[in-house]
């Protein structure tokens, strides 16, 4: 302690001979004896409280009643003095204050209020740390209301000018309230209603002839039993939803003798008034609002405007809220209902699927996922995304992934059954589009055939962790493409080898406002890449990083990885559409046949059937006018063999002849008549079909 506090401590001490504990009455010295004036000395450390039996008298409080802590005076001080002295002491303490004063109301025991003044010496060590704090408390009442008049009408216009300005900034909150949860949070902000002087609030929401309390505050003020109340029971807020009509309650005794069952549940809060609103909305009542006070009797009659202006805008925006609500529940139930309910299990592989709602945004989108187990031990897998972000949206997007899965089992190929999902939207009343990815897998081999709407290109991940993008060659979105014409959709092949997980995803999982899409499809490959390999937790870690900062839109994802522990091990088919004049369709279908006969077991016969095939799609494409379609199957009889058939739209059937030492053709069927064990012709009904069959060894026989 410094030698300047401690020459004002003993000061203090001689002054009061030497006695600590009324270490105050210097302060009496200085303001003067007389009536209505205690002293108190605090101590920091100990935060014993130690106050003259005058003081304890402007508290109301008998000396047995008060044991030395400043708990002990809460009682009679309002909540808000209590946090206003409290700001106003700490605050001193902090900045290096001597001295401070204040002004503050106390409760007597018959209810009445009577002003105070304390004046206070902070006295502190050496570091100018506080110890202890030394004052006087005196009644002030009479001081006060000398100029009440005057402060009143000052009082007034600071009172009015904040309440507009509470009103103001209330309903400018309000206006940007979505949910039922954020009216609430409008409300039981502190710079909300609270600044009104209300100490506490409730609301509760009219359903079903009853009012379910959905807010309270602040914590601790719920009365047991009211979680739930029916309309015609004896309580505020079932009163003002009877009646259509605002109950004012003025003073405690008023409270007690109106409703006499609540009282004795929150007499305890110390509730000196109150405010019950029937929140209406289109001339009915949709809930109730109660405002509670602890520091007032009585309302005047701005007051009550203003109160009840207040209602109206709670009322209007807790509709808005609820219609929304309403909507958003109507939406996503109808997509979860569009969905697949649950995934099947695909021998041959591994699916994970998620699925997550807009974080934002006004309601559900329309993005959509599906797995179509498909025969002969192929799978389709769908991601899809209809255009907009409303019921009207999940509507399509439902109708969209029936249609798409019916085309899929019918046998199309991937490029038919995009090119009719495409015609069925447009030919539906809506002026909506859809981007769509539609990838078929066969198991077996491992050849995945896609076709791309418009939509993002897929994810691949290989075995060793490292992932990149498969870029697919693309047509117009689902409906545009039916619109223009333009329905041919390209075929890309991709090998799927056992362990590669295939990832399918909306624009949900990778856009976000200001960043461009390559940026976060880049961004999504690095996630990828450091995930782990349990596909459910990498869904889970994916989405999860969707909720991190791209919750802006819904997102779906679709992961499939290949295993050859449980594949299908009958045979397989697969098939390709080559158009006249594409070399990069002809490319894709040596590429599949190659894979295929991998898969299936015959690497000794490879270079045979591929050279065969070879020449049979060379043949349809040279000698008709319209494509190719090549199908590749396994058939099993006495022996296992692989058969290549090349479908085409001529009746003219080929015949084997010699090819002259000179000339460029003429070679086609007799190359094939030498390495096929058996080939031949069907007549079809609008064209022929050119067959060859190999005998390849069983599986595992090599």
């Amino acid at each position: 302690m410094d030698a300047g506090t401690e020459g004002v401590e003993a000061a203090m001490r001689r002054c009061c001979g030497g006695s600590a504990s009324a270490a105050g009455c210097c302060f009496l010295a200085t303001y003067g004896p007389g009536l209505g004036m205690g002293s108190f000395d605090w101590d920091l450390e100990t935060r014993v409280l130690l106050m003259d039996d005058e003081a304890l008298a402007l508290f109301d409080l008998r000396p047995d009643e008060f044991d030395n802590r400043p708990e002990s005076l809460a009682p009679r001080v309002l909540p808000v003095e209590t946090h206003r002295i409290d700001s106003q002491v700490s605050h001193a303490m902090k900045d290096g204050s001597v001295t401070y004063g204040t002004y503050f109301r106390v409760r007597r025991r018959d209810g009445t209020l009577r002003w105070t003044h304390t004046q206070g010496h902070i006295l502190r060590d050496a570091d100018a740390r506080p110890l202890r704090i030394v004052g006087i408390v005196r009644d002030a009442t009479q001081e006060l209301s000398d100029s009440a008049a005057h402060r009143e009408r000052v009082e007034a216009e600071v009172d009015r000018r904040r309440r507009t300005s509470i009103v103001r900034n209330t309903t400018a909150a309000l206006a940007h309230a979505r949910t039922v949860a954020d009216v609430i949070d409008v409300l039981k902000d502190t710079h909300g209603l609270a600044n009104l002087g209300a100490s506490n609030i409730v609301m509760g929401l009219v359903e079903s002839g009853r009012i379910r309390l959905v807010a309270e505050g602040p914590t601790g003020s719920y009365v047991p039993g009211t979680r739930v109340t029916r309309v015609d029971e004896p309580y505020p807020m079932s009163e003002t939803v009877r009646t259509l009509a605002p109950r004012f309650i003025e003073s405690p005794r008023e409270f007690a003798e109106s409703y006499p069952i609540l009282w004795p549940h929150i007499e305890h809060l110390g509730i000196t008034a109150a405010a019950y609103l029937p929140l209406i909305a289109q001339a009915r009542p949709i809930g109730a609002l109660g405002l509670l006070y602890q520091d007032k009797t009585g309302f005047t009659g701005e007051e009550r405007n203003v109160i009840l202006a207040l209602g109206s805008g709670i009322a209007q925006s807790l509709q808005r809220a609820m219609f929304y609500e309403q909507e958003k529940d109507l939406a996503q139930s109808l997509q979860q209902a569009m969905l697949p309910r649950t995934i099947p299990g695909v021998p041959g592989a591994d699916i994970a699927v998620r699925y997550r709602s807009a974080a934002l945004g006004r309601d559900v989108g329309g993005d959509w996922y599906d797995v179509i187990p498909l025969p002969a031990g192929r799978v389709g897998a769908v991601i899809g995304d209809v255009q907009g972000h409303d019921t009207h949206a999940a509507a399509v997007m439902g109708q969209l992934r029936i249609v798409l899965r019916a085309y899929a089992a019918e046998g199309h190929t991937p490029a038919t059954v995009m090119a009719r999902a495409s015609g069925f939207l447009h030919e539906l009343d809506t002026d909506r589009f859809a981007t769509c990815l539609y990838a078929e897998a066969d198991l077996t081999t491992g050849v995945v055939q896609l076709v791309r709407a418009g939509h993002i290109d897929p994810l691949l991940r290989l075995t060793d962790g490292s992932c990149r993008r498969v870029p697919v060659d693309g047509g117009l979105p689902l409906g545009l493409s039916a619109e223009f014409g333009r329905l041919d959709y390209p075929v890309t092949t991709l090998e799927l080898d056992p362990g590669h997980t295939l990832l399918l995803y909306t624009d949900g999982l990778v856009e976000e406002p200001g960043t461009d899409l390559d940026d976060g499809t880049q961004a999504l490959s690095e996630l990828v890449c450091a995930g782990p390999h349990d596909l459910e937790r990498l869904a889970d870690l994916l989405c999860g990083h969707a909720d991190d900062g791209r919750g802006d839109d819904d997102a779906a994802l679709l992961l499939l990885r290949r295993r050859t522990m449980d594949a299908p091990r009958s045979g397989g088919r697969l098939q390709q559409h080559v158009a006249p004049g594409d070399p990069e369709a002809l490319t894709e279908a040596r590429h599949m046949i190659r894979a295929a006969v991998r898969a299936w077991g015959a690497r000794g016969r490879a270079d045979e059937i591929e050279l065969a095939a070879d020449e049979l799609i060379t043949n349809a494409l040279m000698h008709t006018d319209g494509p190719a379609i090549v199908t590749l199957r396994v058939v099993s009889a006495a022996d296992r063999r692989l058969r290549v058939d090349v479908e085409d739209a001529s009746s003219a059937l080929p015949r084997l002849r010699e090819a002259s030492e000179d000339g460029v053709s003429g070679r086609g069927l007799l190359l094939v008549d030498r390495l096929a064990d058996v080939w031949g012709v069907d007549s079809r009904g609008g064209g022929k079909c050119v067959w060859c069959e190999f005998v390849v060894p069983t599986r595992g026989a090599e």
